[in-house]
């Protein structure tokens, strides 16, 4: 969690990015990472040879992001390297083990924020310590059933703020239904160390407004 003394500028991402057009309307706007969807099952997905593309157009003060679902770990490493990416999210039910096994990458780990996720996040939490890991983040998304993000679903911010503070966790994101309205207020109440949007920043599935860009990265920073 983010301690009240630190003055550093708030982690911000922008999911789902499919476009060249809204892969610079991100960059514009002054993003620290954007994220590309790699799990067919979404609307948002982008195919590894055009993530590459995208990826080769981005500047090193943005970091890319990979996003996958219950894939296969030998084909997560194969995207990462062939895409150039070195930080990946997993939205599914991927246990500690499999974590543990791309330790050669930064791993966030994406949970969604519900009283009924909580044993199971213990349990991973004690699993990670028995293997001698933790992932780099911990993202918290709406739990929406049969659903892995991307929603438009607010997560309920009391309860991932209670978590972040109970477990001292260092780098939690919040994401689910932010908007530029209300990520200011979410910000307020959760203290995360980064926030994660998709939705809330798009004229259509997957299409990125630049104003609305612009506006979220502002109101998450304070300006």
């Amino acid at each position: 969690m983010q301690d009240g003394s630190e003055r550093r500028a708030m982690w911000v991402k922008v999911c789902g990015i499919r476009d060249e057009a809204s892969l610079r309307c991100a960059v514009d706007a002054g993003v620290d990472a954007v994220g590309f969807n790699f799990w067919p099952g979404s609307r948002r997905s982008v195919s590894v040879k055009a993530a590459a593309a995208l990826r080769a157009l981005l500047p090193a003060s943005v970091e890319p992001v990979g996003l996958f679902v219950n894939q296969p770990a030998d084909w997560i490493r194969d995207v990462a390297a062939r895409v150039g990416i070195a930080t990946i999210q997993l939205h599914g039910d991927e246990p500690p083990e499999f974590l543990a096994g791309l330790a050669d990458l930064r791993v966030i780990r994406v949970y969604r924020a519900a009283a009924s996720e909580l044993p199971r996040l213990e349990q991973e939490r004690d699993a990670w310590k028995a293997l001698g890991m933790r992932p780099w983040a911990c993202l918290f998304d709406a739990a929406v059933p049969g659903e892995f993000g991307g929603t438009g679903q607010t997560a309920p911010w009391d309860l991932v703020s209670e978590w972040s503070s109970a477990q001292n966790e260092s780098r939690t994101i919040l994401a689910g239904g932010l908007t530029p309205e209300n990520v200011a207020a979410a910000i307020r109440q959760v203290r995360p160390w980064g926030v994660d949007v998709a939705s809330g920043v798009e004229s259509a599935p997957g299409v990125k407004d630049p104003a609305k860009v612009r506006a979220f990265v502002a109101a998450a920073r304070g300006g």
